[in-house]
């Protein structure tokens, strides 16, 4: 969420939102596939032994290589979100001047020492982070839209969209709760259907509102600009909190920020944490548990500190490489094998027919495409503002 303007403001508030709706129809879709397939197994089973069942061992070692990295990107993308965001609020508390990777650190052994202590004390306190989170985001609304200026909503430039894909792609993927959330609903497809919807369509609106609001403060040029934001890893809302000049709304806007960081990293280091153990079975002992800690924090780490766009980058490839081949070209491969090799009868089938599983796997495919164009260099776009 907080990358998003920084990657979808040169294309322009109208067709960032048209690439948010097209993403948000294209996670839908293949979210409701995976409810197609889960509900076509008689229990409650994970994305990796779904990819298993229906795709062969291929497709469980693929599913498992990029179950892995999606989540070590992730990780590394908030460890290196996280540090300039808590030295900065740090600076505006105290007035001392810290390095960045001491915030990154500091995340890092405060957030392990809950873990440490067990699921239960990260849950706790990812719900007092997200109650922040709500109440952040509300203020902001609230106090930022008198502060939009309509004419800079009015820039229209669809080709950046091209460098946009794969961090949208991030932004709706929340296919691996699904098989929980199918338990938790004692297998009501009804009740499924409407939680899939509403939880794809809040954060949907969620996001309009975001864009609406920094894309309609922060201008493309200059310092601290979107272009200054793109080039230097500097996410929305501190971009937002350097722009407005009140010393307030510039607190809110690092709070806002400090508080969708955590959280992120919080749900997500913790998947990575419980996958690394459960596959790796390593002994609960000191040494096991240290060796568990270093494989989840280590390497995302040294990847965090090494640059200043990294935040960025590690989006991307997470986007891209990760988002849009587990969830989103897996989902239609297993519906296709379900349906017409294997045959299995099911309770409920997702519309669109033939036709609708490959219009999504050309659709993955191209993502795919078109981030390794930009990563190879095939692509080249010039900010000319």
């Amino acid at each position: 969420m907080l990358a998003l303007p920084v990657i979808t403001g040169f294309a322009g508030f109208f067709p960032s939102i048209f690439l948010l709706a097209l993403f948000w129809m294209y996670m839908t879709y293949t979210a409701l596939l995976l409810v197609e397939v889960n509900l076509a197994m008689g229990s409650q089973v994970n994305i990796i032994s779904m990819a298993k069942q229906t795709l062969g061992r291929p497709g469980e070692w693929i599913g498992w290589v990029t179950y892995l990295f999606l989540l070590y990107s992730l990780t590394t993308a908030y460890l290196a979100g996280s540090g300039p965001i808590i030295i900065d609020c740090i600076k505006l508390l105290t007035g001392y001047s810290l390095p960045m990777w001491l915030g990154t650190v500091c995340l890092l052994i405060i957030f392990s020492c809950f873990l440490h202590r067990g699921t239960r004390s990260v849950d706790y306190l990812n719900r007092l982070l997200m109650a922040g989170l709500a109440i952040a985001y509300v203020m902001m609304v609230l106090f930022l839209a008198p502060y939009v200026d309509i004419s800079l909503l009015k820039h229209v430039d669809p080709k950046y969209l091209l460098i946009s894909v794969a961090i949208v792609a991030t932004s709706f993927g929340f296919h691996i709760i699904i098989p929980s959330l199918i338990h938790y609903l004692e297998r009501n497809t009804t009740h499924v259907k409407v939680a899939i919807w509403v939880g794809g369509l809040i954060p949907f609106i969620v996001y309009l509102l975001w864009e609406l609001l920094t894309l309609g403060i922060i201008p493309l040029k200059g310092a601290y600009g979107l272009k200054d934001g793109y080039e230097n890893g500097f996410n929305g809302a501190y971009l937002l909190s350097i722009v407005l000049g009140n010393p307030h709304l510039a607190l809110l806007a690092r709070c806002f920020s400090f508080f969708a960081i955590v959280t992120s990293f919080l749900g997500v280091s913790l998947s990575l944490f419980d996958c690394l153990k459960d596959s790796l079975r390593i002994e609960k002992t000191k040494k096991g548990q240290a060796v568990l800690f270093a494989c989840t924090f280590i390497p995302p780490l040294v990847f965090a500190l090494s640059g200043p766009r990294i935040f960025l980058v590690a989006l991307e490839y997470a986007g891209a490489f990760g988002v849009v081949i587990l969830l989103g070209l897996f989902p239609p491969l297993m519906a296709w094998s379900k349906r017409y090799r294997l045959l299995w009868p099911s309770s409920y089938q997702v519309g669109g027919g033939k036709e609708g599983l490959i219009g999504a796997i050309i659709f993955s495919l191209l993502v795919i495409l078109v981030e390794l164009a930009n990563q190879i260099g095939l692509i080249k776009i010039e900010m000319n503002f």
